[in-house]
């Protein structure tokens, strides 16, 4: 098979971990004979310094014609220590959203049986956790209209979803609950929020046309607080916009690294796969990022982009041994040795 693919690098350690998941997703592409042609394109403070625009109309025309999207990281200290900045990177990604029509964001959360003890939490509790949230990712807070009155004094954010929206997001909730334990969370403010009583109906509506779904609805401070207490009593959770940017990071430490975890952003047309750490300016060129969460969001784009279920699972057996055999950047060594971001990409594609 041949694909194109929009390759993002971004900003900070982006760039890095783009040129490991690259490397690796070639090393795939040998073994089961396909081609891959990528195509680079600029976003985030890049292409601000380059162009004066996080998501420049060329890095949207190289996006909407390719089969899928690799992204890295976008961020840098300059707009984060900057408030009145008037161009920001992460109008970029919001803006890429929107265009692209990502509505959904798919993240994952599961253990390494390596890497256990590396959890801030006991291994009693998470052993066994493997959820999916699902995150709204076009509507809400987020996109709402938003500005100052009083001469600056009071500022507003104003929410705002349609049935629409909740409707195809919690499609997908469904269908990936049918195709794991048959579990569905919905998790809303529904006594407070008239957003979340809108979420609430929509969802009860459709339990309709997925009898075999057992559907629970429960408040998202009741959900921050059981994701660590019993994560593994999760399976797929359906959330809006903000309250799925919060729960989500906050699931993300549960596997003991950040820089483990990968995600999709899913579209109608277009799907997106990125890491979920961020930029992490401080280590930018210093080949200690650790690559593997976008090395995994590479296996996500092979199962779920191209439905290519043997090239994903080539991807995380090398990954599983690579973690086995301490093959690890510095945040995962533990005093032991510690590999380079390059060294642990090589290792990994010539595993596979």
């Amino acid at each position: 098979m041949k694909f194109n693919i929009a390759l993002l690098a971004g900003d900070g350690i982006g760039p890095e971990v783009i040129e490991q998941a690259v490397k690796v997703s070639d090393a795939v592409a040998k073994k089961f004979g396909h081609e891959i042609t990528w195509k680079p394109a600029l976003t985030g403070a890049a292409a601000i310094d380059a162009v004066g625009e996080p998501y420049p109309d060329e890095t949207h025309e190289v996006c909407a014609n390719a089969d899928a999207v690799l992204f890295g990281a976008i961020g840098h200290p300059k707009f984060d220590n900057d408030p009145s900045a008037p161009v920001r990177p992460e109008q970029g990604l919001l803006k890429m959203r929107k265009k692209l029509g990502l509505f959904a964001n798919v993240r994952p959360t599961f253990t390494f049986p390596s890497l256990i003890d590396k959890s801030p939490l006991k291994q009693e509790r998470i052993e066994g956790t493997d959820l999916v949230f699902l995150r709204e990712l076009t509507g809400g807070i987020y996109f709402g209209e938003k500005g100052r009155r009083d001469e600056g004094e009071t500022a507003y954010d104003n929410c705002v979803y349609t049935r629409e929206e909740v409707q195809r997001l919690a499609k997908k909730g469904f269908e990936l609950a049918m195709s794991r334990s048959k579990k569905l969370c919905c998790v809303d403010k529904a006594n407070v929020l008239e957003t979340s009583r809108l979420w609430r109906e929509t969802v009860q509506a459709m339990e309709k046309d997925y009898p075999e779904v057992e559907v629970s609805y429960e408040f998202v401070d009741a959900v921050a607080m059981r994701l660590v207490q019993w994560p593994n009593s999760y399976d797929v959770l359906i959330t809006e916009n903000l309250f799925g940017d919060i729960l989500t990071d906050e699931a993300s430490v549960i596997s003991g690294s950040m820089g483990l975890m990968p995600s999709a952003s899913m579209g109608a047309d277009i799907a997106l796969f990125e890491p979920i750490h961020g930029s992490y300016p401080q280590a930018t060129g210093l080949n200690i990022a650790n690559p593997m969460a976008t090395i995994l969001s590479a296996a996500m784009m092979f199962e779920t982009a191209f439905n290519l279920p043997e090239e994903g699972k080539a991807i995380r057996d090398a990954v599983n041994k690579a973690l086995a055999e301490g093959i690890v950047t510095e945040d995962l060594a533990d005093g032991g040795k510690a590999y380079g971001t390059k060294e642990v990409g090589d290792w990994l594609a010539a595993n596979i």
